[in-house]
C-alpha cells in the first residue's frame, strides 16, 4: 500500500478538492484494536487501485483529526473505518470486517 499519512487538519479541505480529480480513500486506524490490525494487514496485502489517494489516519494519535473527518464527511465514527469522498462529498463508509479492498476498487469504479 501507498498510503498518504493523515496527520494535519488541514490535510481535509485539500482532500476535499482532489476529490473532484480522483477519488480520496480514507482509513481510520486503530492501534490498540485486533480487528483493525486485522483489516490494515488484509488492506496491506491487497492490490491498491491506482485511481485513488490512500490516506491512513491513526486515530489514537490524531483524534481531533478523526472528529474532524466524522464531522466534515458527515459520518459516523467507527474503527477501523474506510471513507470514499468523490466530487467533494463521502460517497461510502463501511467498518469493521466490511472494510475490503475488493469493495472499496468497486465503489472507486461506479
Amino acid at each position: 500500500m501507498d498510503w498518504i499519512t493523515l496527520d494535519d487538519i488541514s490535510q481535509l479541505k485539500y482532500i476535499r478538492e482532489k476529490s473532484f480529480d480522483k477519488p480520496q480513500v480514507i482509513f481510520k486506524h486503530s492501534t490498540r484494536c485486533g480487528i483493525s490490525r486485522m483489516v490494515l494487514s488484509r488492506l496491506e496485502r491487497s492490490d491498491q487501485p491506482e485511481t485513488a489517494d490512500f490516506y491512513f489516519l491513526d486515530l489514537l494519535k490524531y483524534r481531533p483529526i478523526s472528529n474532524a473527518v466524522a464531522d466534515e464527511f458527515h459520518v459516523v465514527h467507527e474503527s477501523p473505518q474506510v471513507i470514499i469522498i468523490k466530487e467533494g462529498k463521502q460517497v461510502y463508509n463501511a467498518s469493521h470486517s466490511a472494510v475490503r479492498m475488493e469493495t472499496i476498487a468497486e465503489e472507486i469504479g461506479k
